[in-house]
């Protein structure tokens, strides 16, 4: 059973949201997530959260980006690539959010069997069809400031539950908001788009 996150931030109470999602809500506006997934990767009170988003595909080949990068790839390793935008900062920079014990030469690890890798150790493996089998690259991600997260919460942009690896890498782009939802109890077509205004 899933409990809404309306609850009142006063003394801007932490609740640590790594490897969740962010599932926008109805109302939520913003052409930069308007009925995104987004995975969060990192999230302190320190330093805000940072995730990326898992439904926006491109229209970008993955041969277009390793071209540029200089990285030799068989079109036949590629056939399958999808490259998404991860959010609206650092678009210019890549991402690969993967399951893997492997270790890059910049990863972060965000539990047990999921990471995020930056480095182009990992294209170059990809390009090789040595790359980690499930995974997911986006150019740029989705920041937010410490705080900003818990008040866009508090005002109930988003509906946030544990993270389904399966939404994440099997299920198709345009099914994974209402299936991260889903997974979460909610029929997101049976929200007032206006959650949030009263």
């Amino acid at each position: 059973m899933w409990t809404p996150l309306t609850r009142r931030i006063e003394n801007m109470t932490y609740t640590n949201l790594t490897n969740h999602f962010l599932i926008a809500m109805p109302g939520l506006h913003d052409p930069n997530f308007e009925k995104t997934v987004t995975y969060i990767c990192e999230h302190t009170s320190e330093h805000g959260a940072m995730g990326i988003i898992i439904n926006s595909p491109l229209d970008i080949p993955m041969s277009e980006i390793l071209e540029q990068l200089d990285i030799d790839h068989p079109i036949s390793n590629l056939e399958n690539s999808i490259i998404y935008l991860g959010g609206p900062v650092s678009s210019d920079r890549g991402f690969v959010l993967h399951e893997s014990t492997s270790r890059w030469d910049s990863t972060l690890v965000v539990k047990d069997g999921i990471s995020i890798t930056t480095s182009r150790d990992i294209l170059q493996a990809i390009a090789r069809g040595e790359g980690p089998e499930k995974r997911l690259m986006a150019l740029g991600y989705a920041g937010w400031s410490p705080g900003q997260l818990e008040q866009e919460l508090a005002a109930n942009s988003w509906l946030s539950g544990p993270a389904d690896n399966t939404i994440i890498f099997d299920q198709p782009a345009s099914q994974r908001w209402q299936a991260a939802a889903s997974d979460l109890g909610v029929d997101l077509s049976l929200l007032s788009t206006e959650t949030g205004h009263a």
